[in-house]
């Protein structure tokens, strides 16, 4: 598994600067004053990961409604998402943790070095850019929708 545990909620959130499809770097700390939703998935073209994402692609109101930036995270390199985000009519952005290989992945605490891959965390920082909320789950297992919802309305409060 990971090397590094995930950062704990109400502590200050990694920073990341991961590129996007078109290779426009993203940073958290650009987006300071806009709560940003964090998901770590595994792998683009995948089951789950499939079905994930386009359960919140097909939910995107929830995050927008609540003024939450949606931010998709793996280790597949820019050019799979790019043709995965354009396949699956992705609106958010999907971001390459490729190269140094699972670097944000790590940060929090979801890289699993046996497979080098992301494992499924998701984290919501807050517009201050504290951590708010964070799940992780095991390999195969789908995060619900319903706790997005509930992390999402408790971030308004």
């Amino acid at each position: 598994m990971s090397t590094a545990s995930a950062p704990a909620v109400g502590a200050p959130a990694p920073d990341l600067a991961l590129p996007d499809t078109h290779g426009t770097p993203v940073t958290l700390a650009q987006l300071r004053g806009t709560p940003v939703a964090l998901v770590f998935f595994p792998f683009a073209f995948s089951g789950i990961c499939t079905g994930e994402l386009c359960e919140l692609r097909d939910n995107i109101a929830a995050f927008d409604d609540a003024g939450v930036r949606l931010l998709a995270v793996s280790c597949d390199p820019m050019f799979t998402l790019r043709a995965w985000a354009e396949q699956e009519g992705f609106t958010f952005d999907l971001l390459s943790d490729f190269w140094p290989h699972g670097a944000a992945a790590r940060a929090y605490g979801v890289f699993d070095e046996a497979t080098g891959h992301a494992l499924r965390g998701s984290f919501l920082v807050d517009a201050d850019g504290v951590l708010r909320w964070s799940v992780v789950n095991p390999r195969g297992q789908a995060r619900p929708l319903s706790a997005y919802r509930e992390a999402l309305a408790a971030l308004a409060r």
